[in-house]
């Protein structure tokens, strides 16, 4: 039964591109600001955190968070979004994509503005209740992951329906932009009302008084571009294929999506009755892993070694930049003025190696196709992450300062316009319409584990910037990558293909199927 048979199919495949497509890519991709803004602000501020409850006068250093409370205050989210993505992605499948698609916002809300009221009378009590509200701040984040992929997908065209879930994920692009520009504005305000010496010139009072309000801000603030959403998410109607493929009611999904993209669709129940029993087998069968089983292993694989890469590369900039040369020694300024440099050096190497990556595979995904996209974002990763591993002790210097600031912007472009990106789009693309978020979450989920083994690995490497343990691990990153490359192959292209084409809803693998059995 093909599903050009099914009028709702073929209507949300066909649908010339309009202002609702347009409304649904915002509508999603703020999620994923606000995804990128609680996720990577943590970097901007977890140095202040150090300053402010682990100074000691007596060892004459600035302050700094003991490794293991770096790495829970850091990975602490990562496990809460590994955990959200696995829950929601089961429920975006068995209670519908809307249904909770607007619960995950308020997680973010409550959770970001918890966060930055973290209560205690030490530093111990402050950093636990930190990481409490981290964790579900991340499960809430997790949800949002498999749900707007879902969603974009089975909203689109298939003509431009690549560009349209990576245009929603390259909205997180601007939430690592906002990240560094907010904590940058934040840290320059309390500069301004409170100068201090720096730490050199005056250990007790190089951390500014009302300075712990500054990390407070920023991680509320987190909170405004979900709130700013959650109406317009809550008006969204369910997708038109989960209506109709998995819950069975044709009718329902040709009003909703005849209203939305504003055309006349039929509704024909007896048609779909069939579509529905052809594809009936769950995700633990024989017929799924026959159909799908290389797919899944390849899209979690390719994003847990991407994101062992990608997360190192963020969560570590604060490390990697007075190295660089882009920010000054913690001991020679005070701690706002550390935590403005560090938001400086972010926000530059965002707007300028980050940001145009994900819009570079927004405008080419159709025409390159993901799989070449992916191909290519590997491999380039791993030849300037070996470059400067290869060649640290050159590039660490003051006099290549810039050399080594152009190489590490090259790694986040072609992370960007590359398998940052394609590890969103395809596991929306590549699976069946009643176990796509399913299946999007478990490929999300390895993600998010790769990225913990950064968290809590890699970090180990970079933290304190020593130049010996950064080389190391820039030489590691580039072996994790060459490996992605080399898992890209067990994935397949799906660019100019409908969802039902590309799945084997339509019939097509049940031909090919009969086809080989005859041999």
């Amino acid at each position: 039964m093909s599903s050009a048979k099914l009028p709702v199919l073929e209507a949300l495949d066909t649908a010339r591109t309009q202002w609702y497509h347009i409304k649904a890519i915002v509508i999603a991709g703020m999620g994923f600001f606000t995804d990128a803004y609680d996720l990577f602000c943590i970097s901007t501020v977890s140095k202040l955190l150090g300053r402010l409850y682990f100074f000691d006068p007596l060892t004459g250093d600035p302050g700094k968070l003991p490794t293991h409370i770096n790495n829970m205050v850091i990975g602490v989210a990562l496990v809460g979004t590994l955990s959200g993505q696995l829950v929601f992605g089961y429920l975006g499948d068995k209670l519908g994509r809307k249904k909770v698609y607007g619960i995950t916002l308020l997680l973010m809300m409550v959770c970001a503005i918890c966060s930055g009221l973290s209560f205690g009378y030490g530093a111990k009590s402050v950093i636990r209740t930190l990481c409490f509200f981290r964790f579900w701040l991340g499960f809430g984040i997790g949800g949002d992951y498999p749900l707007s992929a879902t969603i974009m997908s089975e909203y689109a065209n298939k003509r431009t329906r690549g560009a349209f879930i990576a245009a929603v994920f390259a909205m997180q692009g601007m939430g690592i932009i906002f990240a560094g520009l907010t904590s940058m504005i934040v840290s320059h305000i309390f500069l301004k009302a409170n100068p201090a010496p720096s730490f050199q010139d005056d250990p007790f009072h190089s951390t500014q008084r009302n300075a712990d309000y500054a990390w407070r801000i920023v991680l509320m603030l987190g909170a405004l571009p979900a709130l700013l959403t959650y109406y317009w998410r809550m008006k969204m109607p369910e997708t038109g294929r989960y209506t109709a493929v998995v819950e069975g009611n044709a009718k329902q999904a040709a009003s909703d999506m005849g209203r939305v993209l504003n055309v006349d669709i039929q509704a024909e129940q007896d048609k779909l009755a069939v579509f529905k029993l052809n594809n009936d087998y769950p995700l633990l069968s024989e017929k799924f892993f026959a159909r799908h089983g290389l797919h899944l292993i390849g899209t979690m694989s390719c994003w847990f070694l991407l994101d062992i890469a990608f997360y190192s590369q963020n969560l570590t900039q604060k490390d990697i930049f007075p190295v660089m040369g882009l920010t000054q020694k913690a001991y020679e300024v005070n701690a706002l003025r550390e935590m403005f440099e560090i938001s400086r050096a972010m926000f530059v190497i965002a707007m300028f190696g980050t940001f145009p990556g994900y819009w570079f595979t927004v405008a080419l995904i159709e025409k390159l196709g993901r799989f070449n996209i992916q191909l290519m974002g590997f491999f380039m990763m791993s030849v300037f992450m070996f470059i400067i591993g290869a060649k640290y002790e050159y590039l660490a210097t003051k006099e290549n300062r810039w050399l080594f600031g152009a190489l590490y912007g090259l790694t986040f472009f072609f992370a960007n316009f590359g398998p940052n990106s394609t590890t969103f789009v395809l596991p929306a693309e590549l699976f069946p319409t009643r176990v796509r978020s399913t299946c999007h979450a478990l490929s999300a989920a390895a993600g998010k584990a790769g990225a913990m083994v950064s968290a809590f690995g890699i970090q180990k490497y970079t933290l304190g910037g020593e130049k010996g343990k950064i080389k190391t691990a820039m030489i590691i990153l580039a072996v994790t990558n060459m490996l992605g490359f080399f898992c890209t192959f067990l994935v397949t292209e799906t660019k100019g293909r409908s969802l039902e084409e590309i799945s084997g809803e339509d019939g097509s693998k049940d031909k090919d199927e009969g086809q080989m059995s005859t041999y």
